[in-house]
């Protein structure tokens, strides 16, 4: 029998994995269980995986699989896939009737330590409309790294930027670091200091003086292949 918290992360740990391909991390589990610390977490997930309804994977970060479920939580994860097979076909159908964009595809972009700048076209993708309007100029990157995993945002995946040289705080863009690195992170503002901060606790804040960082983009959307 599970206790209310160790139910609630279970359903928590499903739900995101169907949806991302990913789950939470501690900091998202923290908060959503309104826990006061992540040694809570760590709590209930040592919990769930000795009554073997969740494993952990060896040699990766944040990697959690549900093993099981119980009958409650089975019906949910059942009327889940329902609404998200439907909204799969609804895009599906938008995408259908949707311009193609041909979009220059720039190289590759760090979502981790920033690598070398992007400045060349290698390429030309053709991307629906639908996924980045019709105003504004927009490019694609491929994504080298695993640091914005937390955002949905994996290895290999295909990056739509728009062009923009400015950006609120909380928005994921192309930084350029120095005028030689390129990285794609989320951008705040703080105390004089610009801060690109990764999606997963496994890479480290980065703080810059405002002259060192240039705006390049803002993240509109992605593409992914599961070839």
């Amino acid at each position: 029998m599970l206790t209310k918290k160790q139910l609630e992360l279970l359903k928590l740990l499903h739900t995101k994995i169907e949806e991302n391909g990913i789950p939470p991390s501690f900091d998202e589990m923290k908060d959503e269980l309104k826990l006061k610390s992540k040694s809570g977490v760590h709590r209930l997930i040592s919990a769930l995986e000795e009554r073997g309804y969740i494993s952990k994977l060896p040699y990766r970060a944040r990697a959690i699989e549900v093993v099981k479920l119980p009958t409650a939580l089975q019906r949910d994860a059942s009327e889940l896939r329902q609404v998200v097979g439907r909204k799969v076909a609804e895009t599906a159908r938008a995408v259908a009737g949707s311009a193609i964009a041909q979009l220059p595809l720039m190289g590759r972009i760090a979502a981790g330590t920033p690598i070398e700048a992007i400045s060349h076209e290698e390429a030309r993708i053709g991307v629906p409309e639908s996924l980045v309007g019709s105003s504004g100029n927009h490019y694609a990157l491929l994504v080298s790294g695993e640091s914005m995993t937390g955002e949905g945002i994996l290895d290999g995946d295909t990056a739509l930027i728009k062009s923009q040289n400015i950006a609120d705080d909380g928005e994921i863009v192309v930084a350029l670091v120095d005028r030689e690195e390129a990285t794609l992170k989320k951008f705040y503002r703080k105390e004089g200091r610009i801060i690109l901060e990764a999606a997963n606790p496994a890479y480290p804040t980065q703080i810059y003086s405002p002259e060192r960082v240039e705006i390049q983009g803002r993240l509109v959307g992605l593409l992914r292949s599961y070839h």
